[in-house]
């Protein structure tokens, strides 16, 4: 077993995540991880696909139902404590991300003794890769600004999936990953933020964002529901609503 888990969250991906796995088996940077596909609760051929690739070293876990992708990624995190992993890497698995882009998330938490780096499409770079919607351009930048405001910490990028976490972290009896509301978009700007008030290491790393054709579906998330998700984590702990 490796030190580092590569955690793809997929929910009705057929269409995107065998080239997921066919990218992440072709990737230098995946043989130093192992490798899980998380499937929320897939009702297409998502499930069939992943257990198909199980001769070739892809580890699948899968939740009966949809229970959102913050459950879904705080189980991948829980299993990976389970396991005795080090670090995971929570990655889209709508083939929007770069695997060999894995290494510059995990470097600094393996050599440099980070505890949580944060991948940004808008460092070093002018913007992400093909179509992203306008309403998506400003939601993406509004956030990080609110989350700078609340943590005092500049970021860039704050709703980008793309990221590495030290699992230790999660022994920190200030993170509470169990509380009910965390089970949609919540769980990883509340990981963030809680990561960066409480003093642990952290850093933004460039990563390329690349949107698929809009015929091919580029994301689940509805605008003002999903939108809203995303930010009250940001909106409550800021102002000490929610712990």
């Amino acid at each position: 077993m490796h030190q580092i888990l590569v955690c793809p969250i997929a929910f009705n991906e057929n269409v995107k995540i065998k080239s997921v796995i066919e990218r992440l088996l072709a990737s230098s940077a995946v043989t130093r991880a192992d490798v899980l596909i998380m499937d929320d609760g897939s009702t297409d051929a998502t499930t069939s696909v992943i257990r198909s690739y199980a001769g070739r070293g892809i580890a699948t876990l899968r939740h009966p139902v949809r229970r959102g992708v913050g459950a879904a990624i705080r189980s991948a995190i829980d299993h990976a404590r389970q396991k005795g992993y080090t670090a995971i890497v929570i990655m889209a698995g709508n083939d929007k991300d770069n695997p060999d882009e894995i290494p510059r998330l995990v470097d600094p938490i393996v050599q440099e003794g980070f505890d949580l780096v944060q991948g940004s499409r808008y460092l070093g770079q002018p913007q992400p890769v093909g179509h992203m919607p306008l309403y998506r351009r400003w939601a993406t930048r509004l956030h990080p600004w609110l989350l700078s405001f609340f943590t005092g910490r500049r970021l860039t990028d704050s709703t980008n999936g793309f990221r590495a976490i030290r699992l230790s972290i999660f022994n920190d009896r200030h993170i509470d990953l169990t509380q009910p509301w965390l089970d949609h978009y919540e769980l990883e700007p509340y990981i963030l933020f809680k990561a960066i008030k409480l003093g642990y290491r952290f850093k933004e790393v460039a990563v390329t964002k690349i949107y698929p054709p809009k015929k091919l579906g580029y994301t689940k998330m509805r605008p003002l529901i999903g939108w809203w998700s995303i930010l009250r984590p940001v909106i409550y702990l800021g102002l000490g609503i929610k712990k």
